[in-house]
């Protein structure tokens, strides 16, 4: 065979070649699609003071592993105590306050009955006067007395009801439905509650990083200060979309960690995110930003899923662990052969890179 011959075959060796691994892409991409994009995420919560402080104590360090509840950091609690100590004397004072109101109360009552017991006497007089006078036993000048007279004890008994009226307003409910002493108690509360938010506790159990909290250090209300990695694990995975289109929720999955080279774990699809950002509109008050490209073939939009692991792995994995997701639609049995081909292949190639 001359060396033309040996060229034009291999040339047509290459061109074969080329053409199976062609068609073998679009098909695995179809019906066993694989993605290098893919993270182990933790959540991570951010703790924020709910109270605007300096910093008295921290009581954990970098990279410390925390559980629920355990104490993070102490504020000054010196001004919330002070706080508390004058809300406990504003409930005092409400308790002597309602005291005085109702010896008040007691003695406008008391007023009252006297009032109308003149009132009375005053109406006798009057009525026996309006007899006498018909008789003209009686001026009627002191006639006009009586009636005068019966008319002052009348206001007299209207304006002790309305002093009556008015402190019982003051007063208010009896025990501890009394508007001043729920007030007082609300209070007495919220400053007890602020005494209790100077110690800020896990939220969750995990691990704190990027320490940089020191004591000393004035602290906002609401503003995040330490970040806590916690124990939950996510498996995200970015695929063209045109590769999702056989995925179903609950198909079977294959995940190589880069930090586990050789080692291959079983999972499960669990979600498909509902979109990306590209995807969401922002109500600016502007016109619309379309993008324009000068390119014939535009690159693919990826799309998210989530994969949970059908056994929990020994170590956890930090936030942002690299992995590779091979994907097993269960409607394609004929394709698993060659994805446990892709996948171990993979796993072997993380020894090197």
């Amino acid at each position: 065979m001359s060396p033309d011959q040996k060229f034009a075959r291999w040339v047509k060796v290459a061109l074969a070649a080329f053409a199976l691994l062609f068609i073998y892409f679009l098909i695995a991409d179809s019906f066993m699609p694989m993605t290098p994009e893919a993270r182990v995420m933790r959540p991570v919560a951010r703790v924020a003071p709910e109270l605007s402080a300096p910093v008295k104590e921290v009581t954990v360090r970098d990279h410390q592993q925390v559980a629920k509840g355990d104490v993070l950091f102490r504020l000054d609690p010196e001004p919330f105590q002070l706080a508390l100590d004058q809300a406990r004397l504003n409930r005092e004072q409400a308790e002597r306050e309602n005291t005085r109101l109702e010896a008040e109360l007691a003695a406008a009552r008391a007023v009252l009955a006297s009032a109308q017991a003149t009132a009375e006497e005053r109406s006798s007089e009057r009525r026996r006067g309006e007899a006498l006078v018909g008789r003209q036993n009686i001026s009627r000048q002191q006639y006009e007395q009586q009636v005068a007279a019966e008319h002052t004890a009348l206001a007299e008994v209207a304006s002790a009801e309305a002093k009556i009226q008015s402190l019982e307003v003051q007063l208010g409910e009896d025990g501890n439905t009394n508007l001043r002493l729920r007030q007082a108690d609300n209070a007495l509360k919220k400053a007890q509650l602020d005494v209790e938010r100077t110690e800020v506790r896990a939220a969750e159990s995990g691990q704190v990083t990027n320490l940089q909290l020191q004591v000393g250090d004035y602290v906002q209300a609401g503003q995040p200060v330490i970040a806590l990695v916690t124990q939950k694990m996510d498996i995200v995975a970015d695929f063209r979309e045109k590769s999702l289109r056989h995925v179903l929720p609950s198909d079977s999955a294959a995940v190589i960690f880069d930090a586990m080279p050789g080692h291959i774990f079983e999972g499960q699809v669990s979600a498909f995110d509902a979109g990306v950002r590209e995807g969401q509109l922002t109500a600016d008050g502007q016109l619309a930003d379309i993008p324009t490209s000068d390119r014939w073939v535009r690159d693919a939009q990826r799309l998210r899923i989530h994969i949970v692991l059908n056994e929990p792995i020994a170590a956890l994995l930090p936030s942002g662990a690299r992995a590779t997701v091979q994907l097993l639609p269960g409607e394609h049995a004929l394709a698993h052969p060659f994805a446990w081909l892709q996948t171990h292949l993979i796993s072997w190639l993380h020894y090197v890179y």
